[in-house]
């Protein structure tokens, strides 16, 4: 395998979360902070966040919109992060978005968090929920929180929480 920073070779995505830890005020101004430094199109920075911290209304709100499969491990997250971008091209704005979301993750990781990525949820229903302006576009949610016991998850999720992860060779990444 190439050598790649441990802050990517480590990252994975889990569904097991500390139903009891939660993020301080400096983490998840720390994760914001990174998100804010992500590289974007022109500088416009179209992303915009959502940040409910566990049992807030916020957190709430973004938990009822996720299917309720993944609100049944969501719900044990310190923070739920609603990610969405605003104004300019929409596709060029879901880039840098998911650039903004990159760096988020990769700071979670840096201060021992974990973090999952989900895409899933209602838009409609989270967009009227948190009275977002019409030119803001829910894209993502970001389930952040300290590493759980898998073994408190149902067995389907288990199974996926504790098989070895897999990624595609490299050489099959490449188009031509």
């Amino acid at each position: 395998m190439v050598d790649i920073t441990p802050l990517l070779a480590f990252r994975w995505s889990p569904r097991a979360f500390d139903p009891d830890a939660e993020l301080t005020g400096g983490e998840a101004a720390s994760l914001l902070e990174a998100a804010r430094w992500a590289p974007s199109a022109g500088n416009a920075q179209p992303w915009r966040f959502a940040l409910g911290h566990r049992h807030d209304e916020t957190w709430k709100r973004i938990l009822v919109s996720l299917p309720a499969h993944d609100q049944q491990w969501a719900r044990d997250a310190a923070v739920l992060v609603l990610g969405a971008h605003a104004g300019g091209d929409p596709e060029r704005a879901a880039y840098d978005l998911g650039q903004a979301i990159a760096h988020l993750v990769v700071q979670a990781t840096a201060l021992g968090l974990h973090a999952h990525q989900l895409t899933d949820f209602d838009r409609a229903a989270l967009r009227a929920d948190l009275d977002l302006p019409a030119e803001v576009r829910p894209l993502t949610v970001t389930a952040v929180g300290r590493l759980g016991d898998p073994f408190r998850l149902p067995e389907r999720l288990r199974w996926h929480e504790t098989a070895l992860r897999r990624r595609r060779p490299a050489h099959t990444l490449l188009l031509g």
